[in-house]
């Protein structure tokens, strides 16, 4: 039995991760929980799933958490590192949003246990610096992602020398049929109705800019080993390749599946085993054609600037990370609109001064620097 810690439990990824703990209950046991400020939802969790300890970033949510409960509730600003290390947990599902992932990740890392990821930024932020710390720790780090699942099961066929190319597949988000002019109005609630997965609001909204992917790239660089120039991105409107691996003979390896997240969250858990699950099976019958179309970069130059970012290396992609953060935060309170998300990444970047080999400290001092940096622009504008 495999004990569970889950930092985001209330989020769309973490309380997915407690459906699949829900319907295999004999094998795996939930240790710790960590929410933002959702207690209510917390609150039922740790009724049905009797974790040891739980955390609340919300300082006042915490406390009126602890009124309610009679079990630890960490709420200072280590409290998701200790959800992270708890001694009885074997493996830490990461499933926050953002860059407060990091850290929790590597301290996670540093006290041996295996991850589960499928918080996007820590690879992007600090992805050396992880994967460096995964081989020295003697750990597994597996990625929850549907597209680095894919990834990660196609290259079991074959050998890494033998790679020609991985192949991100990507939806193409809420906009892939509007013109660059129709972008320019879009609204919030267009941009949060995907057309395929349902997902939190930030993701949903780097989905429509393809930031998400770009993000993936970054990712499967660092989790792969594989060079920049060997990572493609190919729209597939109907998601069910998740992606591919090509082959120096030409032969193509696809990952086929439904569009539900329990299956990577699954086999991210239960690798190398496969369990069953009662998830409806593909059925090719419902779909005429497989459709694959090149992305537009010039409607979407996100794409873009994290290929770059990725290229460019050391804090870079922090930059790239924060700046978004900041933006998509602005575009959803309704302060900017959806081309100024582009726009105001280009700006951060465009104005930083790059640390080839950072630390984790320097790291952060980037990510900070560009969040000051978006937030005064933002103000300019």
């Amino acid at each position: 039995m495999k004990s569970i810690s889950i930092l985001g439990s209330t989020g769309s990824i973490g309380t997915q991760t407690l459906d699949v703990i829900r319907n295999n209950k004999d094998k795996f046991k939930v240790v710790g929980l960590a929410a933002n400020n959702e207690i209510e939802i917390l609150k039922q969790q740790i009724k049905e799933f009797n974790p040891i300890k739980v955390a609340v970033f919300d300082e006042k949510k915490a406390e009126e958490l602890r009124k309610q409960i009679d079990i630890e509730v960490f709420s200072d600003k280590e409290a998701l590192d200790k959800i992270a290390t708890l001694k009885e947990a074997d493996t830490i599902v990461i499933s926050v949003v953002g860059s407060i992932g990091v850290v929790p990740t590597l301290k996670a890392i540093q006290a041996k246990k295996n991850i589960a990821l499928a918080n996007k930024e820590t690879l992007v932020t600090a992805g050396k610096i992880i994967m460096e710390e995964v081989k020295k720790n003697n750990v597994n780090i597996m990625p929850i992602d549907s597209e680095h699942s894919a990834l990660f099961q196609c290259l079991l066929g074959g050998k890494k020398e033998n790679i020609q190319r991985l192949i991100l597949t990507c939806s193409g988000g809420s906009f892939r049929n509007k013109t660059k002019d129709e972008l320019k109005e879009v609204t919030i609630k267009e941009a949060l109705n995907h057309p395929t997965w349902e997902m939190g609001e930030k993701i949903t909204i780097d989905s429509a800019t393809l930031m998400n992917k770009g993000f993936e790239v970054i990712e499967a660089h660092h989790l792969y080993g594989i060079p920049y120039e060997k990572i493609d991105v190919i729209i597939h409107p109907q998601s069910i390749i998740h992606s591919m691996v090509e082959y120096i003979d030409g032969s193509i390896i696809a990952q086929f599946a439904i569009s539900d997240m329990r299956i990577p969250i699954q086999y991210a858990l239960t690798y190398p085993e496969r369990l069953k699950n009662k998830l409806p099976k593909l059925c090719f019958e419902k779909y005429n054609k497989l459709t694959f179309d090149k992305p537009n970069i010039e409607k979407f130059p996100c794409l873009k600037y994290a290929f770059d970012a990725g290229k460019i290396g050391g804090t870079m992609p922090a930059v790239l990370n924060a700046a978004n953060e900041m933006a998509v935060r602005e575009f959803l309170v309704g302060k900017i609109k959806f081309l100024q998300i582009a726009e105001t990444i280009k700006k951060a970047m465009e104005n930083h001064k790059i640390i080839k080999n950072p630390n984790i400290n320097e790291i952060i001092k980037a990510d900070e620097w560009a969040r000051k940096f978006v937030e005064e622009d933002l103000i300019i504008i």
